[in-house]
């Protein structure tokens, strides 16, 4: 059995526990670890196949869970690309999400975090959704455009908007774009998988043979996973302009206007680092379905395990 299954059917956590692991996992320092490291952990947790259950107490099996959980892909056992890891996503969006909240003065400073932002989660999300469902690399190739390429636009639209008419109201020009970030940003997730709701995701049992597919378990997964998305980038947005809004009254700003960007930056990357382990951490990977009656081919009443049910990011 494929070890980060394993892991995810043995290790029932609480949220607090996959947050702590989470936190372990968003390491930057998992960017850079060497094939050569992440062969010899995998054939530990292979040659250990308790190690899920026992001796997680060995810093040689904790390490070596730590790397493979980190790089590689739970589903297709493959290597995650670096850029795609869980640790690249937080030094990766949370400059997007600063510019693509800062007043635009000129196209360019409008369109392109906006699209480096959507380019970059569509592309993440499909390369660490669930890879257990029946796809070709060109429907990937096909899905993740159009995602990209409405994401973008509808992303745009509230400063467009803006460029166009004139808002008064000063908490519909703050609110307005905190709404529309968080709302594309979980429909943007929910596009890119939805090959997973509709072909559905492989379900297994306790000794993870596979038994079949299921549509249901696919909606959940999605459906977990957009939610997830829309408080990581809606939180994100919203208290760094909040932040800024009484930051503006006060006396040092006055003094140095100059350190508005600084002060809003700091906060975003705070609360991105606090809430990118919470988001990821909200659901388990591998979901548990009970006694489900869900679509498979044979045993529909087992106790089963969602495959990747709520991938976060593996």
């Amino acid at each position: 059995m494929e070890p980060n299954l394993r892991f995810g059917i043995a290790q029932r956590q609480s949220f607090f526990q996959r947050f702590l692991l989470w936190t372990e996992l968003l390491d930057p320092t998992n960017l850079v670890i060497s094939i050569e490291k992440i062969e010899k952990s995998r054939q530990l947790l292979f040659t250990n196949e308790d190690s899920a259950r026992s001796n997680l107490d060995d810093q040689r099996i904790k390490d070596a869970w730590k790397m493979s959980l980190s790089t590689v892909h739970p589903d297709s056992s493959r290597l995650i690309p670096a850029v795609f890891r869980p640790a690249a996503f937080l030094p990766l969006t949370a400059p997007m999400v600063f510019l693509s909240m800062m007043p635009a003065k000129g196209i360019m400073s409008m369109v392109l975090p906006q699209v480096s932002f959507y380019a970059y989660t569509t592309a993440f999300t499909i390369i660490n959704g669930n890879a257990s469902y029946s796809h070709t690399p060109v429907e990937r190739v096909l899905l993740g455009g159009g995602v990209f390429a409405s994401s973008a636009f509808l992303g745009l639209l509230p400063q467009l908007a803006q460029m166009k008419y004139s808002l008064d109201n000063l908490w519909i020009k703050k609110a307005l774009p905190v709404v529309i970030f968080a709302q594309v940003s979980g429909l943007s997730t929910f596009a890119s998988r939805s090959f997973e709701s509709t072909r559905g995701i492989e379900v297994v049992d306790k000794e993870g043979s596979v038994l079949g597919h299921s549509r249901r378990a696919g909606r959940k997964a999605v459906r977990e996973t957009a939610v997830s998305r829309v408080l990581l980038f809606g939180t994100s947005a919203f208290i760094p302009e909040v932040f800024t809004y009484f930051y503006r009254r006060t006396r040092f700003f006055l003094q140095k206007p100059w350190s508005l960007w600084t002060t809003k930056l700091s906060c975003t990357i705070l609360v991105m680092g606090l809430m990118v382990p919470a988001s990821f951490s909200m659901f388990p990977q591998i979901g548990r379905a009970g006694a489900l009656p869900l679509e498979l081919p044979c045993q529909p009443h087992r106790s089963v395990f969602l495959v990747s049910l709520s991938v976060e990011e593996n």
